[in-house]
């Protein structure tokens, strides 16, 4: 029976932090770290009902795509829905994780996924991950202490590389001090010449986990006064990226299909009744861009880099207006459409990486969304 550690590191491999957009709240939410999780339920949005699933079937963890506490909160109380969902999560011992834009824009995430289930080929982002340069965090520590400040910033999710976690870099060594009379050192004496034999870690960082990152730091580390450097590193261009771009071309010739043929596909594959879209039906499509769920805002992105219609699940009556004026094709097939296939195929691979764990995909939750 796996921690729940265990499983968070396997979405920082997956679907790491680092990867989330600025404003998101991604990451464990609620939880014990070291609680043994027997069972997992995934869900596109944590709801009352969902919630209420879980504890009956004895979960120890819910995985919500859409985080809950998105904004900062100062109570948690039975006087509202949300606090009276998170008082019984939590006495249930239930935990929750949001891995929300991160997996998104994950190598095999969403936007990923939704590119391969419509054919698309030479898939690569439709927004590159740029300027957004990672940083070395340096401190030096007491060996005894070692262990746990990597845990500490590891937690937060520092130290990913590629599909490695856990990532850092030790060099043994002797750190000396000497305090005044107001000092307080966890090792020797104030007013003392000490030397002690320390580490120096160094561990990377990108630039948004950085203030969470010192502060984990910080507590885990055993002097009141750490010694640590930060060091900024040269942004470089990533292959990672957020939303998906490529080519459709079903007929394997130099004719494009039309929209009207992009809008039967996509109704076959996301199984939908109704699709609304903006654009002319004989217009050609042969460049697609793909934005999960509210992606509207994906549009200028889509126009610039020249393709013929953005697949999302859903967007404001400006973006239509703005699309019928560019002249591209808008399709918006729903924010659950797109979005809550991804919820169970994170079930199938969870389980697939955890064989121990009893997971599935929230059987209660359903679309708000009905169509007469």
């Amino acid at each position: 029976m796996p921690l729940l550690s265990e499983i968070t590191t396997f979405f920082e491999r997956f679907a790491p932090r680092s990867l989330a957009e600025d404003w998101d709240n991604v990451g464990l939410l609620v939880g014990d770290r070291q609680r043994p999780v027997q069972g997992v339920l995934t869900c596109l949005t944590l709801t009352p009902d969902v919630a209420q699933e879980a504890i009956s079937r004895q979960a120890q963890l819910i995985v919500a795509h859409h985080p809950i506490m998105f904004r900062a909160i100062k109570q948690i109380t039975s006087d509202t829905s949300e606090g009276r969902m998170l008082l019984d999560l939590i006495a249930a011992g239930v935990a929750v994780y949001s891995p929300h834009t991160s997996y998104d824009s994950a190598k095999t995430g969403i936007n990923q996924q939704l590119a391969e289930l419509l054919d698309l080929t030479d898939v690569e982002p439709l927004r590159r991950f740029r300027d957004r340069p990672d940083f070395k965090i340096v401190c030096f520590v007491p060996q005894s202490h070692l262990t746990a400040v990597q845990e500490a910033i590891w937690a937060v999710g520092a130290g990913t590389i590629g599909e490695y976690v856990r990532c850092s870099f030790v060099v043994d060594g002797v750190g000396t001090f000497h305090g005044s009379a107001n000092s307080r050192p966890a090792i020797g004496q104030a007013q003392q010449f000490e030397s002690v034999a320390e580490a120096r870690v160094e561990i990377l960082c990108p630039q948004r986990l950085l203030p969470a990152a010192l502060r984990s730091l910080k507590s885990a580390h055993p002097y009141e006064e750490p010694a640590c450097d930060v060091y900024p590193l040269e942004p470089r261009e990533s292959t990672l990226g957020s939303g998906r771009m490529g080519v459709w071309n079903p007929h394997g010739t130099t004719a494009p299909a039309s929209l009207s043929d992009f809008l039967a596909l996509t109704k076959s594959r996301l199984g939908l009744p109704v699709l609304p879209f903006v654009g002319d039906p004989a217009r050609p499509v042969q460049r697609v861009a793909i934005a999960c769920g509210a992606g509207g805002e994906f549009l200028s992105t889509a126009i610039q880099r020249g393709c013929d219609v953005l697949l999302t699940g859903e967007a404001r009556f400006h973006a239509a207006l703005e699309a019928r004026t560019a002249g591209i094709g808008l399709v918006l097939a729903g924010h659950y459409a797109t979005e809550r296939p991804a919820m169970e195929r994170m079930a199938s691979l969870l389980a697939g990486e955890f064989p121990d764990l009893r997971v599935w995909a929230s059987e209660l939750e359903r679309d708000p969304i009905q169509w007469s």
